[in-house]
């Protein structure tokens, strides 16, 4: 941002002394004068008369010289103190002395601070005028030289020669040279890790350039203070001296290129300076544990710069800038908080007072313009495509009040208005404010009769305040020419007319694209807020990466398609390659078509068959089969889990018409328990031994609860080998958070994942068992995936180099050219969306999961009307009371040995009896007693039906069969009761979590899939061939070669090592620990609820 060079700048002068103090003789008199605002005081021989009748600084020079005296023209630390004490003890009321042109002397000694101040936008130029303010003393240079103030008059002959003397040594300064600076910078840049000995150096440099004839450079000035900053950067801490030395330090020298300025100086010169000065103060702040968010204000004759150090976190709706200069809003965070560093941002608004870029362009551009930058370090930070926008208001000071219309209008009348298009780029806002509270319709056309594709819109006064927006995009591309706004009442039925206030007013938001070198308006729009003083602005920052040209591929003439391809008897070449392709194409996808119906039986979660109809706590177990020679087995698998409430009976893990636990395989199944189990604790596996391969080595395994979605993980990684006859049982405790977010569990879990899912063509061979994406549509992906690189090849292939393409990189005898990197670029562009989006349906589709044969799904009522035995009603008894019993909550012992007589059997009734009023003493909301209410309700139905069943000629004694049907009925009728009193909690359903973890397509857009994939095969074949044929026969073959390297490098090198940089990236950073979801557990829900049905012979609720 350019800054002009004038300017105005406060210096606050304060600190201590380096020189010894004189002796001073203080003499303060009214009696000197008559006039009663003269003030005079002595110091060291020479007269101070503060004046303190209002003069202009003309005036005032005028009238000291008359005197014999001399406006002040040096002042060093003893004349301030002298200053400071006179103020104190004496009453001095003027807002400020004015003080002599080219105000020389020492302020090496003293403490400096850069103030601000605000001056308005249309100040002269050139010559400026200084004056002083006490308490604390401060010196302004203005360009305002006829303001009237108090005036500091000096008398003294020698101290004149002295203040000349001085004069010419400060001209003296900016004129000649000495190496002595750079020596002192030298050492400066080597005791950056010393804060002290750099500060000696800096005050050293300091006293030079105030003292002898000496000249330092705008490079030496800005080394001066990046060493500075550098040196603080290092630091932990900081003490008041050296806080009070390094602020003098960087104000004494920003003051001496304040001073020593000239007109040839570069404008960006003073912006650098300021802004490191900046940097220094928060530094000072952020070792002093102050507040670091602070806004430095730092005012120009061009503008006003605001700047200001900011977390990331702390630029939320943050605003930068000032009402009278410009203001700049953030939007939310996470807007742009993905395109911001984690360090600190330095943040930089600069208002221009006039349009800095009107040499450059002659876009008409009225008002105030202002700059934002962003910053990290060194390198600059471009927000772009917010979400959300970042508002701009902008002020217009010397905007005049629009015009106001008032005009009646009555219903069924409409009231046109019109506006000519003279720039394309405004936005006109129409007010129109009813002396009524009612709607207005608004239309917008070209003509004067509306249509319905006139733009429209309704005000109401609320939240639009009878205020229509009209940007350029709603012009329907007009450039020139006059628009008509129809306005009309809406719903106003009164015959008494309405009265409104019209006015059009013509704004713009536009910014300066270094790209086009002039103002546009894209990725800006007018804001609802605009005020004819204030124009609101909402920018995205878009940023615009363009390129001057695009490498065209080898031309091709399609008009002599019939031509070529009747050469194919000369060229075979690139017809055979085809050729060859598809017919091993044909080959895999017959033997993936097969693969994919063998593992299509086992692509399902199992219910396991040992389930008790009753128990309807679900758990899902994944249990996955290491990689490893001869990992599967044969034998029976065996499982019990055990959690702090309770722990399930055996279970045998198995499918019934299929082989489970192969080798690289993942078995699901949906374990149900007739309670939660709580925080699980452990998980034992053993199988039986049998088979001709019964060792079996166990990855992992993840139990996942199906209702509250909890994961428990257990890493296994271990054999289990038997030995004869004695199975191999182990317990596996679930694993630590750190243990399952590690980066060797992750990294293997990622790279077999990848390779097996990501890798599009090795997943082929062994893809993912439960994934939906088959072998057959990987197959033909990679058939059109290679098809696309063939076609994208042989357009681009030995295509001719543009000798004046810029390089880019160059190692070496390598170069990487523009048009290189055109070409990968357009490759890119050409081949992966469309591969992309095939694969990503392929991966997405639901799969069409049908149920069971209704035949099976059929409630067997021949089993209903058959007579139940003694038997039967023993061991359902028995199976229920041992399942209750394995919770400790359930007070419920667990049976000895088997139900053998009808005391037996009374004794398990009454146990059950005893769980219904244990459950009806407990606590409302604790989901352990509402599951096992519903199951001892739904058993209990099971045993009434087998008791209505049984008939007397079942139990011993008439009485016996009533006395167990009492006893269930009562159990039957409490545990009802209990269902309502002890809801079971809604979790979220499978399906409806897996709307929210990912998007599903449905079963159908498989047809899209397939659609895509044989059309972009069907080009992309054309063409190869077309081109084949337009080579000949030797360029074709030499292409083949080089196609084939290419293809060997993407797929061994270029694929598995994006599989294992991914793997690298997602176990150090993302880290997830996650389960799949499976859709086929809704249709296992419904099977189960069906069993349950036909198991008690009721129906669910």
């Amino acid at each position: 941002m350019p800054f002009l060079k004038q300017f105005c700048i406060y210096c606050w002068i304060s600190g201590t002394f380096l020189f010894s103090a004189h002796a001073v003789y203080l003499k303060t008199s009214r009696d000197v004068s008559d006039d009663q605002y003269i003030d005079e005081a002595i110091f060291q021989n020479l007269s101070y008369e503060f004046v303190a009748k209002p003069q202009s600084w003309g005036r005032a020079n005028e009238v000291c010289e008359s005197q014999g005296g001399k406006l002040l023209k040096y002042l060093d630390c003893e004349i301030k103190d002298f200053f400071s004490e006179v103020f104190k003890d004496n009453q001095i009321t003027a807002p400020g002395f004015w003080v002599g042109e080219g105000l020389t002397g020492s302020y090496a000694e003293c403490v400096i601070q850069v103030m601000p101040t605000a001056q308005p936008a249309d100040r002269p130029s050139a010559p400026f005028c200084t004056y002083v303010i006490m308490e604390p003393l401060q010196l302004v240079t203005t360009p305002y030289c006829n303001m009237t103030l108090g005036y500091l008059c000096t008398h003294d002959s020698q101290a004149d020669e002295d203040e000349n003397m001085q004069e010419q040594k400060s001209i003296r300064v900016r004129r000649s040279t000495d190496t002595t600076i750079l020596d002192l910078l030298l050492k400066m840049d080597q005791s950056t890790s010393n804060l002290q000995d750099l500060l000696n150096f800096a005050e050293t440099i300091l006293y030079k350039i105030a003292n002898d004839s000496v000249e330092i450079t705008h490079d030496s000035k800005k080394k001066y203070l990046s060493d500075i900053l550098n040196a603080l950067k290092k630091l932990t801490t900081i003490d008041d001296l050296s806080k009070n030395r390094t602020i003098n330090c960087t104000g004494g020298i920003i003051l001496y290129a304040i001073q020593q300025c000239e007109p040839d100086d570069s404008p960006e010169h003073l912006e650098e300076l300021l802004i490191l000065a900046v940097q220094i103060y928060q530094q000072i702040n952020i070792l002093t544990q102050k507040n670091t968010n602070l806004v430095y204000v730092w005012d120009f004759l061009s503008g006003t710069l605001f700047a200001t150090k900011q977390n990331p976190e702390n630029m939320q709706n943050m605003s930068l800038g000032s009402p009278d200069k410009g203001v700049v809003q953030f939007p939310t965070l996470d807007a742009y908080k993905s395109q911001l560093p984690s360090s600190p941002l330095d943040i930089q608004m600069f208002s221009y007072n006039t349009n800095p870029m009107v040499a450059e362009s002659n876009f008409s551009v009225t008002g105030t313009v202002c700059s934002l930058s962003l910053s990290a370090g060194e390198s600059n930070v471009k927000l772009s495509n917010l979400s959300s926008f970042i508002e701009i208001f902008l002020p217009r000071p010397e905007a005049t009040e629009p015009t106001i219309a008032s005009m009646p209008v009555k219903y069924g009348f409409a009231l046109i208005t019109s506006f000519n298009i003279t720039d394309p780029n405004s936005t006109v806002l129409v007010t129109a404010v009813p002396d009524q509270n009612v709607s207005l319709l608004l239309l917008l056309s070209s003509t004067h009769q509306s249509n319905n594709h006139s733009q429209r819109t309704i005000l109401t006064g609320r939240g639009d305040n009878y205020r229509w927006l009209i940007h350029p995009e709603m012009l329907n591309g007009t450039t020139n020419g006059t628009m008509y706004v129809n306005i009309t009442l809406l719903n106003y039925t009164s015959s008494f007319p309405v009265t409104v206030n019209l006015t059009l007013m013509n704004f713009k938001c536009v910014y300066w694209d270094v790209n086009e070198n002039d103002w546009s308006r894209d990725g800006c729009w007018v804001g609802p807020k605009t005020q004819p003083n204030m124009t609101h602005c909402l920018c995205n920052h878009n940023t615009f990466y363009g390129s001057s040209f695009f490498v065209m591929p080898n031309p091709i003439d399609l008009s002599k398609t019939a031509e070529l391809f009747a050469t194919i008897n000369q060229n075979y070449v690139v017809a055979s390659v085809l050729g060859a392709f598809f017919f091993l194409y044909l080959i895999l996808l017959a033997w993936a078509r097969y693969a994919d119906k063998k593992a299509q039986r086992t692509r399902k979660v199992m219910l396991l068959e040992d389930n008790h109809p009753c128990a309807h706590y679900n758990y899902l177990l994944n249990v996955q089969t290491g990689n490893r020679k001869q990992a599967g087995t044969t034998a029976k698998v065996m499982m019990t889990v055990e959690g702090t409430d309770g722990e399930t009976d055996v279970h045998n893990l198995a499918y019934p018409d299929q082989p489970a636990f192969e080798k690289g395989g993942v078995d699901m199944f949906m374990l149900s328990t007739p309670f939660p189990l709580g925080e699980l604790q452990n998980i034992k596996l053993w199988h039986d031994n049998t088979g001709g391969s019964p060792d079996w080595y166990l990855q992992k395994v993840t139990v996942q609860d199906l209702q509250t979605r909890q994961v428990w993980h257990f890493m296994c990684n271990t054999w289990l080998k038997g030995n004869g006859d004695t199975p191999c049982k182990r317990t596996f405790n679930p694993a630590k958070k750190n243990e399952i977010t590690s980066f060797g569990n992750l990294f293997h879990a990622r790279t077999s994942t990848g390779f097996r899912d990501e890798h599009i063509w090795m997943s082929i061979v062994n893809p993912p068992r439960h994934s939906p994406f088959s072998r057959v549509q990987r197959v033909s992906c990679c058939m059109c995936l290679l098809l696309c690189t063939m076609v994208i090849n042989i357009m681009f292939w030995n295509i001719p180099k543009d000798g004046e393409s810029p390089v880019i990189v160059k190692l070496g005898s390598f170069e990487l050219t523009w048009q290189q990197i055109m070409i990968a670029v357009e490759s890119a562009l050409l081949m992966f969306p469309i591969n992309i989006l095939i694969v990503t349906i392929f991966r997405s589709i639901q799969p069409r999961v049908q149920k069971e044969d209704e035949d099976n799904a059929k409630i067997n009522t021949s089993s209903k009307s058959s007579v139940a035995s003694m038997q039967s009603i023993l061991k359902d008894t028995q199976d229920i009371v041992n399942l209750l019993s394995k919770s400790p909550k359930n007070c419920v012992i667990a049976l000895q040995q088997n139900l053998e007589t009808t005391a037996d059997l009374f004794a398990a009734l009454n146990q059950m009896h005893d769980v219904t009023v244990h459950i009806q003493g407990q606590t409302v909301g604790d989901q352990h007693w509402a599951h096992c209410s519903r199951f001892v309700f739904h058993t209990s139905c099971h045993l009434s039906s087998l008791l209505d069943r049984a008939g007397e000629k079942v139990f011993p004694h008439p009485e016996d069969l009533n006395l167990a049907k009492n006893t269930v009925n009562l159990t039957l009728k409490k545990a009802e009761a209990l269902t309502s009193t002890h809801p079971v909690q809604s979790f979220v359903p499978v399906q409806e979590t897996k709307k929210k973890t990912g998007c599903k397509l449905p079963w159908w857009f498989v047809f899209v899939g397939w659609g895509l994939l044989v059309a972009i095969s069907g080009i992309s074949t054309f063409f190869t061939l077309l081109y084949g044929f337009k080579y000949g026969k030797e360029s074709s073959i030499k292409w083949v070669i080089t196609l084939s390297l290419s293809m060997f490098q993407s797929i061994f090198i270029i694929q598995p090592l994006k599989v294992v940089g991914l793997a690298i990236f997602l176990a150090l950073i993302l880290r997830p620990v996650a389960v799949e979801d499976n859709q086929e557990v809704e249709i296992l829900l419904d099977e189960q609820r069906e069993k349950c049905e036909s198991y008690c012979g009721r129906h669910m609720h």
